[in-house]
């Protein structure tokens, strides 16, 4: 965008309690359309049934875009009996309280999404936190120390084509550009099962309309680039394309969507 923009676009990564300290200081932020915040999924969605927020997701903030959109994959410990994904909810029906998610703890879409997995399949399983990523517990899966994941295709996928796990499906509703061959989760037997991480842009509440507008069209063209359509494929990521309100009430969906699940399992952050 910065070269459309003709100015310098700065990102500031800013770390801390699951992104809230971040993305607080976005809803404080004048709003000029200086200061925007790229938050995702977590930030945006899961954080507000698990802390108690200084800020409001909805009121304090003017949806931009949809930014990126990254299913993830459901897959298993190359030594595991099962084919499909069919074989493997019958395995784990069959096992209860036996099997092991790598997960990156509460706070995390791995471990929603196996709590939504289990609502789904009517299935019990063991958690395994790794704190320091996903990455140590693709490890303990090539290994076999962890029957399965459910993980980012962009960390899943170098292991499935090198055949040291197996790759059930993809949680969304189309295949995968980079992973044609895998199905997705409505082919493989579990229709609906849709879990992803995607990204978008907010600004501060009060931006006017005319720089929303503007940063709208500063995406569109950004997302016209074949070298960014090409790296969003590498990655196992979708192009998405939604804008202002259509992006405002996706965002209410999936709210009110992981709220239930996140409810139903009890899970929280703090008071």
């Amino acid at each position: 965008m910065r070269g459309s923009l003709g100015q310098p676009v700065v990102v500031e990564n800013i770390t801390g309690a699951s992104g809230t300290i971040g993305v607080g200081r976005v809803a404080r932020a004048a709003p000029d359309g200086y200061t925007l915040v790229l938050g995702n999924w977590a930030t945006h969605v899961l954080n507000g049934p698990m802390f108690s927020l200084q800020y409001d997701l909805v009121k304090d903030f003017e949806p931009v875009a949809l930014v990126s959109s990254d299913p993830l994959m459901i897959v298993g410990k190359k030594a595991l009996p099962a084919k499909d994904l069919k074989e493997f909810v019958a395995w784990l029906k069959a096992n209860p309280d036996q099997a092991t998610q790598g997960t990156t703890g509460a706070g995390g879409i791995s471990t929603v999404g196996g709590l939504f997995f289990q609502r789904e399949t009517g299935t019990r399983f063991r958690f395994v936190p790794y704190r320091i990523g996903l990455a140590a517990a693709m490890q303990d899966l090539v290994a076999g120390q962890i029957d399965f994941m459910i993980d980012t295709a962009a960390n899943s996928l170098p292991q499935v084509r090198a055949g040291t796990i197996k790759a059930f499906a993809v949680t969304s509703k189309t295949r995968l550009s980079a992973a044609p061959d895998i199905p997705t989760v409505d082919e493989a037997g579990l229709p609906g099962l849709y879990i992803a991480v995607w990204h978008g842009l907010w600004a501060p509440k009060g931006t006017p309309k005319e720089v929303i507008d503007r940063m709208e069209a500063e995406l569109h063209k950004a997302f016209a680039s074949e070298e960014l359509k090409n790296l969003w494929n590498g990655l196992g990521a979708e192009v998405p394309n939604l804008y202002g309100d259509a992006f405002g009430k996706f965002v209410t969906s999936e709210t009110k969507r992981w709220a239930e699940v996140v409810k139903s399992s009890g899970a929280k952050l703090d008071g």
